[in-house]
């Protein structure tokens, strides 16, 4: 006899499977937007129409109901013009007068001696004054949003960029100087430059010159063992070159949007062996390059797996050792969200906190805040769904933008029509050897960080509890870059308002990389260091650059000592090899690892 099944449990049953069925068509109708997204941002280059069209509305109709600012424009353009028929009527008379305008600090495309010779000066001063004027045009418009106001100069520089005369061959004298010298050869051997530049783009091979800087070989050489490895992270602990150490260990978290080793490149300019040479024991996180199966690792997993499971490998190799953390760019991000959990748990391992251009509190991010609003994120989440991962040439594209005189236009004239080739070095080697960034995690950090400031508001979660940058209580050394386009200085010096505890800056020059990678020895290097007791009143930035003390030379120097101030004074014998057997962390293969080699 069949057992009667009671008609309240069929009714939940169904009810059930109803929801169930209901969740599956409503994630069917989202999935049609996100492939209708993801197509569109093949065809735009990632970049998102709808904000670039909705940023120009705002910015046109503002324009177009505001007489003031328009007569205001209409004025300038005719004092710029007035202006403009002033140098030419002088140049008629004298071929040497000085110009009526001069490029923008660090704007070279006009420095060469042919550019104050006719006509060309006219066509560089013709461009220079109508720049300065769209610059005025697309600027103080009322009623603008901040951000659609930067979006739309950013899209105008773009295409005034695009037709300097400085980029057309028989506009430039430089090209036509270089022309006349070898008889048109140039032109062949910038034809032959831009398709060997196309066909390694094509093959994913690395750029031309990059075969001589090879990881193991010439980068990342400083001697030292894998300790411990999971799924997202190797662990390297580096062989002392010292006979006694400092007591406490330095974790070094990098940026997993890079290699980790544009702290280790050539022997010369490598901030880790740097750091061993002066009697530390480091130990440095590699991150994997992750695919599209890992595409759910999420900041969570970053913290746990990555800066929580080397901490305690380091720990557990050293034990009753307290550590010197130190983190570049994004990894100092996520340290910093770890020691304030640490500190909210009370989790005392760290002895000192180091951030190298790394961004805390995320108001004023710079120019990769055009790339951050709701409808841009939709579309690269939307780019991130569809592969599980964020490609290395995406984020490569948009940092170029950034830049584009330098990294896309003058490469152009230089390599494609003036026929030559900048020989590689290490930095732009490692540039080229980049990595993806998971879907889930990367859509997190933009919106948790970039869009909504959950760490500088004390909103960011993590096991259910805030993690608040004020519970930290050890020191802080900073670090921002003059020229950092990344992460600008003015944005990390917003430590200061988020530390409650000793704070020493420092504000070296250089961009983002190069300023952090500032061996002792360089010529013409400075830094401005200040330090700021947890009692003392805070500075504005521009008060702070007034008040700072400069120091010629590098800025690992001041940091070495600041290092040894905070560490016991007390050395200990340098440990006899890395990694320890009773530790159960031995040693899995050679310095650096396997997971830099991913491609």
């Amino acid at each position: 006899m069949t057992p009667s099944v009671p008609s309240a449990s069929l009714d939940t049953s169904h009810a059930a499977a109803l929801q169930s069925d209901e969740a599956l068509g409503l994630e069917a109708f989202g999935a049609i937007d996100r492939m209708r997204e993801a197509l569109s941002a093949q065809l735009s280059g990632g970049l998102s129409p709808t904000a670039l069209a909705l940023a120009s509305l705002d910015w046109w109709l503002h324009l177009a109901t505001a007489p003031g600012k328009q007569l205001e424009l209409g004025y300038k353009a005719g004092r710029k013009a007035s202006r403009l028929a002033s140098h030419l009527a002088a140049a008629l008379v004298e071929p040497d007068a000085p110009p009526c305008i001069e490029p923008l600090p660090g704007d070279h495309r006009f420095s060469a001696d042919g550019w104050r010779k006719q006509p060309f000066s006219f066509w560089a001063q013709s461009f220079l004054l109508g720049q300065q004027w769209w610059h005025n045009v697309t600027h103080e418009v009322p009623g603008v949003s901040r951000h659609h106001e930067e979006v739309v100069s950013f899209a105008t520089r773009q295409l005034l960029d695009m037709v300097s005369p400085s980029n057309f061959p028989f506009a430039n004298p430089e090209v036509i100087e270089k022309a006349r010298a070898t008889g048109g050869a140039n032109f062949i051997q910038g034809a032959y430059n831009w398709l060997e530049d196309c066909s390694r783009l094509l093959t994913t091979r690395p750029p031309v010159g990059a075969e001589g800087f090879v990881v193991g070989r010439d980068v990342a050489v400083t001697p030292g063992k894998v300790v411990f490895r999971n799924h997202l992270i190797e662990l390297i602990q580096y062989t002392p070159t010292t006979e006694t150490v400092f007591a406490e260990p330095i974790l070094i978290v990098p940026a997993w949007i890079m290699k980790y080793y544009i702290l280790d490149l050539s022997p010369q300019n490598s901030l880790i062996r740097y750091l061993v040479g002066q009697g530390h024991t480091v130990f440095c996180i590699s991150w994997r390059n992750p695919g599209a199966e890992d595409r759910d690792l999420a900041m969570e997993d970053y913290r746990q797996k990555g800066v929580m499971a080397a901490l305690d490998a380091v720990t557990a190799i050293l034990p009753n050792r307290k550590v010197h953390a130190a983190g570049y760019c994004l990894g100092g991000t996520l340290l910093s969200i770890a020691a304030a959990a640490m500190a909210r748990s009370g989790d005392a391992r760290l002895a000192s906190l180091t951030l190298l251009a790394a961004q805390t509190d995320f108001t004023e991010p710079g120019e990769l805040a055009l790339f951050i609003d709701a409808s841009q994120l939709r579309m690269l989440e939307s780019m991130m769904w569809n592969r599980g991962y964020l490609s290395a040439d995406q984020m490569a594209s948009a940092f170029q933008l950034l830049r584009s005189n330098d990294l896309i236009w003058s490469r152009l004239v230089h390599d494609y029509l003036m026929g030559e080739r900048s020989p590689m070095f290490d930095i732009m080697a490692w540039n080229a050897d980049s990595t993806r960034m998971p879907y889930r995690m990367h859509a997190e950090y933009l919106h948790k960080l970039y869009l909504d400031n959950e760490l500088a508001g004390g909103r960011f979660m993590v096991d259910g509890r805030p993690a608040v940058l004020q519970n930290i209580r050890v020191p802080f050394f900073a670090v921002g870059t003059e020229r950092d386009h990344v992460a600008p200085w003015r944005s990390v010096y917003k430590l200061h308002l988020l530390a409650d505890t000793d704070l020493t800056f420092v504000l070296t020059g250089g961009g983002h990389n190069a300023g952090i990678v500032s061996e002792p020895g360089r010529p013409r290097r400075s830094f401005r260091i200040a330090r700021r007791r947890h009692d003392d009143i805070c500075l504005s930035p521009d008060e702070w650059v007034v008040a700072a003390e400069i120091r010629e030379g590098s800025w690992w120097l001041a940091w070495a000592e600041w290092l040894a101030a905070h560490s016991t004074p007390e050395r200990v014998p340098a440990p006899a090899a890395p990694g320890r057997t009773e530790s159960g962390h031995v040693p899995l293969c050679d310095a650096p690892g396997q997971y830099v080699l991913q491609r």
